[in-house]
């Protein structure tokens, strides 16, 4: 299974973007695709996941800005992304987990490479 993000890049305060993640492959089961960010010399933090069609979960910094949602078909997760501020930026990376499909059962956590987003004016 291999992520694909796209959609960061530079943007002002208060504007807004878009992030994309696609899961590659399909002999697996997906129990949730989310987002986490990153800036230099702190950990990976939550930013919003999503398991089922109405089962969210929101780090408090984005409550009421970004919004998660999942085309449960295609294994894709987009966070669109409101009223951005600086203290946004970040590298945001697309998260999945799941299993892979039987005989294996393999429990899967995976990663996308990182897209950057900046908020500057």
């Amino acid at each position: 299974v291999q992520l694909v993000e796209s959609g960061g890049g530079l943007v002002q305060p208060g504007g807004s973007l878009t992030l994309s993640c696609a899961a590659s492959g399909s002999n697996f089961y997906v129990y949730q695709m989310g987002w986490y960010r990153q800036t230099p010399g702190e950990k990976r933090t939550l930013v919003a996941t999503m398991k089922t069609g109405s089962d969210f979960t929101y780090a408090d910094p984005v409550k009421g800005r970004f919004t998660i949602s999942r085309d449960f078909d295609k294994n894709t997760v987009t966070l669109q992304m409101n009223n951005l501020k600086p203290e946004d930026t970040a590298v945001y990376y697309c998260s999945l987990v799941g299993n892979e499909r039987p005989p294996s059962y393999k429990y899967l956590e995976v990663w996308g490479p990182g897209t950057l987003v900046t908020v500057s004016s």
